[in-house]
């Protein structure tokens, strides 16, 4: 199952970030991002995979580093995230099958359920843990989404030729 992802969903806060919301006095809001989950990103992205940042909560943190990411499909201030997984599913012609879904709390369980490949980061609520298929090692925002993202482009026999790529493309920075 896990070689024939086509979309991997990641929910942000919990499973990009550790789910810490600093405020600053003006309102600004501030997310931290682990580097080697972006790689992670990137080596998919560079496979050929579609990563879609789905949250309910709206931070220009997020679209700053989806950008940095080339991370296309971006969607924030979702309410209904099912909405959201299925119109993807629906624009790019795929099946759940082809889905993997990460989360880590109660807005990710019907999501997690649909999905063909479904984890929860190893912090995510009981109630996740147990809707998912599988649970990360790494807690959110440090390193589960990489951890998650590795495991794929194994399966698929992709991981070597991405790691390739990206290695020659950095160092020619």
């Amino acid at each position: 199952m896990t070689k024939n992802i086509k979309l991997v969903i990641l929910d942000v806060d919990g499973v990009l970030t550790d789910g810490t919301l600093i405020v600053g006095d003006s309102g600004e809001e501030f997310k931290t991002f682990h580097v080697r989950d972006g790689l992670g990103i990137t080596l998919a992205v560079s496979s050929g995979i579609i990563v879609a940042f789905l949250s309910g909560r709206y931070s220009q943190a997020i679209t700053n580093r989806a950008k940095d990411l080339r991370v296309e499909e971006v969607h924030q201030g979702v309410p209904n995230k099912l909405a959201v997984y299925e119109s993807l599913l629906k624009k790019y012609s795929l099946e759940d099958g082809e889905v993997c879904y990460i989360g880590d709390d109660l807005s990710d369980i019907p999501q997690l359920k649909r999905a063909g490949l479904s984890y929860a980061v190893a912090d995510a609520a009981e109630e996740v843990k147990q809707a998912a298929g599988h649970v990360t090692q790494n807690p959110g925002g440090k390193g589960a989404v990489r951890e998650v993202i590795d495991s794929i482009l194994k399966a698929a026999g992709l991981w070597e030729n991405a790691a390739r790529r990206v290695a020659s493309e950095r160092s020619e920075r």
